[in-house]
């Protein structure tokens, strides 16, 4: 295995845990986006107040998104598989 071949491995890990995360990033970002708003429209500055709705819709978000978390690992699996087959 070369540097290459490892750097390769790394970025393909990489790539495919950003695209198996962001589902959750996103849902949350979203959330806590409109509750930001919501807080600061009504002046109601409670921390706690944002946790539960967010918490929710990123299980919510993961339950949808399940088969596409599970295709990017698959794939990452399948390229790493590939590679270990080939000798890198």
């Amino acid at each position: 295995m070369t540097e290459a071949d490892a750097l390769e491995i790394l970025r393909i890990s990489v790539w495919a845990m950003l695209l198996a995360s962001a589902p959750a990033v996103f849902t949350a970002m979203a959330v806590g986006l409109v509750i930001s708003l919501v807080q600061a429209l009504t002046q109601v500055q409670e921390s706690t107040l944002s946790f539960a709705p967010k918490i929710v819709a990123v299980f919510v978000a993961l339950a949808v998104a399940a088969p596409f978390i599970g295709g990017q690992l698959n794939l990452l699996v399948v390229e790493i598989f590939s590679h270990v087959q080939s000798g890198f």
